[in-house]
C-alpha cells in the first residue's frame, strides 16, 4: 500500500523533538504514549484512512459498488451449499447468514490489511519519523466503512423480510463498537509481529478460515448446543460459547433475525460485557508489544 504524498503528510506530522530513548518504557507509559500518539496525529490518520478508502475503490472495476456485491455474492454462496445441498431447514436464511457474513468480512479484511499496513510503508518509515501506531489504526478505521456500506445490502434484505424489522436494529452500533475495539487489539499485534514475520499473513488467511468455519456462522449456537459431543463434553461447549466471534455472531443475530421462532431480541448484555472487557485487555496488550518493537521496524524493515 502506497500513498504518494505521504511523505509529505507524515513531516508536517512528525514531531519537533522525536523521543529517543535507551531504556524501554514501562507498560504503563506505552499505553501513555500510544495515546498521545494518536490524539496529536488525528489530521495523519484522517489523510491515511480517506487515502486506503480511495485505493479500495479504485483497485477494482465495480469500486465501492464491490463492498455491496461481495455479501450478496458470499450469500448466495452458502444459502445453495446449506439450503439446497446440506438441506438444513433455517427459515430466512438469507437474513440468518448475511447477519454474519457482514461482521466476519468486516473483520477479516481489517486483519488482513493491517497485517500488512506497517511493512508496506517500508520506504516512508525510514525516511520519516512519525508514530507507526497510525499505520494499522489507519486500516482498522477504513474497514468500518465497507461495513457500514454493507448495511445497505441488509437493509434490502430486511425489506424483503419485513416481519423482522423492529427497534432492534438500532443496537448495531454498540454491538459493532465491541467488535472494533476487538479488531483493533488483533490489528495492533499482527502489524507489529507481520514485520518480523513475513509469513503471517499467508498464515492468517488459512487461520481465519478455519475460524470462520468454527463460528457459530452457518449454524446458530443453539444448534450446537443441542449436539450429543456439545451435551457430553462440557469442555467443548465452554470453548464455542468463548469464541469471541460467537458472541459477536449471535448479537448481531439476536437484533437482526431474532430466532428461528421467535422474533428479534437483545443481545446477551453480560456476554457482550465480557468480550468488551476481553478486548480491552488484548488492545492494552498489543499496544504495550507494537511500541516495545516499534523503535526496531526502520532497521528490520
Amino acid at each position: 500500500m502506497r500513498y504518494p504524498s505521504a511523505a509529505m503528510s507524515t513531516s508536517t506530522e512528525a514531531p519537533a523533538a522525536f523521543r529517543h530513548s535507551a531504556s524501554r518504557p514501562g507498560p504503563l507509559q506505552s499505553l501513555r504514549d500510544a495515546v498521545e500518539d494518536i490524539a496529536s496525529r488525528q489530521r495523519l490518520v484522517r489523510y491515511l484512512v480517506a487515502a486506503d478508502i480511495r485505493r479500495k475503490g479504485a483497485d477494482t472495476l465495480l469500486g465501492n459498488l464491490w463492498w455491496i456485491l461481495d455479501p450478496l455474492l458470499q450469500m448466495g454462496v452458502y444459502v445453495v451449499f446449506v439450503s439446497l445441498i446440506l438441506r438444513v431447514d433455517t427459515p430466512d436464511y438469507p437474513l440468518f447468514i448475511l447477519a454474519a457474513i457482514l461482521p466476519w468480512k468486516w473483520f477479516t479484511s481489517t486483519v488482513n490489511d493491517s497485517a500488512s499496513s506497517v511493512v508496506n510503508q517500508d520506504r516512508l518509515i525510514k525516511q520519516v519519523q512519525f508514530p507507526k501506531l497510525v499505520l494499522p489504526l489507519a486500516a482498522t478505521m477504513a474497514a468500518v466503512v465497507g461495513f457500514v456500506i454493507g448495511l445497505i445490502p441488509l437493509t434490502g434484505i430486511m425489506l424483503i423480510y419485513n416481519d423482522r424489522l423492529t427497534p432492534f436494529l438500532l443496537l448495531i452500533p454498540v454491538i459493532a463498537a465491541v467488535q472494533f475495539v476487538f479488531t483493533l487489539g488483533v490489528s495492533f499485534l499482527v502489524s507489529a509481529v507481520n514485520v518480523f514475520f513475513r509469513d503471517l499473513g499467508n498464515v492468517l488467511r488459512h487461520v481465519l478460515r478455519l475460524w470462520f468455519y468454527l463460528s457459530p456462522a452457518l449454524y446458530s449456537l443453539s444448534r450446537l448446543d443441542e449436539s450429543h459431543a456439545f451435551q457430553t463434553n462440557a469442555l467443548l461447549r465452554f470453548a464455542a460459547h468463548a469464541n469471541p466471534f460467537a458472541i459477536l455472531f449471535e448479537s448481531y443475530r439476536a437484533v437482526i433475525y431474532g430466532a428461528v421462532d421467535g422474533p428479534p431480541h437483545a443481545p446477551d448484555w453480560l456476554a457482550l460485557l465480557v468480550l468488551l472487557g476481553a478486548s480491552l485487555v488484548l488492545l492494552a496488550i498489543s499496544t504495550i508489544v507494537f511500541k516495545r518493537l516499534e523503535p526496531l521496524y526502520a532497521t528490520v524493515l
